[in-house]
């Protein structure tokens, strides 16, 4: 099932300002937010929709991406179809609501639904830089690529307790992760609710930390992460792979994975969008009586047909051996442009035929007549 529009979801323009984004996106987690519609899956789709649109376009770098590239720019194994964890949007997202909003009006547990406690800290997003080859970038490439970062301690299992008798009960919450404070106002009691300043909304207090993390939950080390790259990036794109980033501290969510696309030169070819230019250089003979050459492509070696009399800047069209397009079922062509290699040193025999040719009129420059000028050419050639 394609997904829809980001700014179609949050229902704002493309140059809609942040705080215009901020207030939309707070209306639709609002109007579906699953307390207000107990046991609705379609609302909660549209609730983890919502917060995966404002995730993307509340970001300058992800905004541009996906402004220029789609969900393609943004894409990676990251969290498609709506698949994010439920406290993850509270602990990303609740900041912009406020001190646990939802809470105050639906009588939940807000960004804490899990028993009123709230996750550690996020781990921060990494960027990587990944080469690519016109092949790779042509079908679609799958990498495995090792990312020194922060990962979930091993020895806790990123509680960063020494062990589960080091985990204690806070004692100023009673392990809910907030405290309530009632005060009287001239409209009668007003009952607020705040993260636990103990705890910091975890319901816990550590009495004995973890040797190996020190209590934060993470240690540096290095992980394996599968990168799958549709076919047509380009340089300078970005794809973004949620969760693979920095590990969070005492089980935060984790950061993501930015995927920065670059493209390894090719010793033939040149890449104008989703067309492949290629110039082709052939002798003064082949040009005059013509000839069947191969030139180099994305998938290989091709034959060329050069009919007699081509003249030098005359541009050969392979149609459909360019790139595959983003998000569409279109592809390039391939451009080969013609040039006439003039010999440099002639033997004496050489020169004297030539010579004797030198002033043939059959040899001498005859403009083409057309009602197109060489710049009406030149656009037409290119599309």
């Amino acid at each position: 099932m394609s997904k829809r529009d980001y700014y179609e979801v949050l229902n704002v323009s493309r140059n809609a300002s942040a705080e215009e984004i901020k207030k939309a996106y707070r209306k639709v987690a609002m109007q579906y937010h699953p307390d207000r519609n107990p046991g609705d899956k379609a609302a909660e789709e549209k609730f983890k929709e919502a917060a995966e649109a404002y995730e993307v376009i509340s970001d300058p770098d992800k905004k541009a991406q996906y402004d220029r590239f789609g969900h393609a720019g943004v894409s990676g194994n990251g969290r498609g179809g709506h698949s994010a964890d439920m406290n993850d949007i509270f602990s990303q997202f609740g900041d912009i609501f406020g001190e646990d909003v939802f809470g105050s009006f639906f009588g939940g547990g807000g960004r804490s639904r899990g028993g009123g406690r709230s996750r550690g800290a996020r781990g921060s997003n990494l960027r990587v830089r990944i080469k690519l080859s016109y092949e790779e970038i042509a079908k679609g490439v799958n990498k495995q690529i090792k990312v020194k970062k922060h990962v979930t301690c091993a020895v806790c299992s990123g509680s960063g307790a020494k062990d589960k008798t080091s985990v204690q009960t806070c004692g100023t919450c009673g392990g809910s992760g907030q405290v309530r404070k009632v005060s009287n106002t001239f409209l009668g009691q007003m009952q607020t609710v705040t993260t636990c300043p103990t705890c910091n909304g975890e319901g816990t207090t550590i009495t004995h930390k973890c040797s190996a993390c020190k209590g934060e939950g993470r240690v540096y080390g290095e992980e394996t992460v599968s990168i799958d790259i549709p076919a047509g990036v380009q340089e300078g794109m970005q794809l973004s792979v949620g969760g693979k980033g920095n590990a969070g501290e005492r089980g935060g969510a984790n950061g993501d994975l930015l995927i920065l696309i670059e493209e390894e030169r090719h010793k033939d070819l040149h890449r104008d969008g989703v067309n492949v230019a290629h110039e082709l250089h052939i002798s003064f003979t082949d040009a005059v009586f013509g000839s069947q050459v191969e030139v180099p492509t994305i998938d290989g070696r091709a034959k060329i047909k050069i009919p007699p009399g081509t003249q030098s800047g005359k541009i050969f069209r392979l149609k459909g051996k360019g790139f595959p397009a983003i998000n569409s079922y279109e592809k390039g062509d391939q451009l080969i442009s013609v040039s006439v290699w003039t010999p440099q040193t002639l033997s004496p025999e050489e020169k004297t035929m030539l010579e004797k040719l030198q002033h043939s009129p059959n040899l001498q420059p005859q403009p083409e007549k057309s009602d197109k000028s060489f710049f009406d050419k030149v656009r037409e050639m290119f599309g």
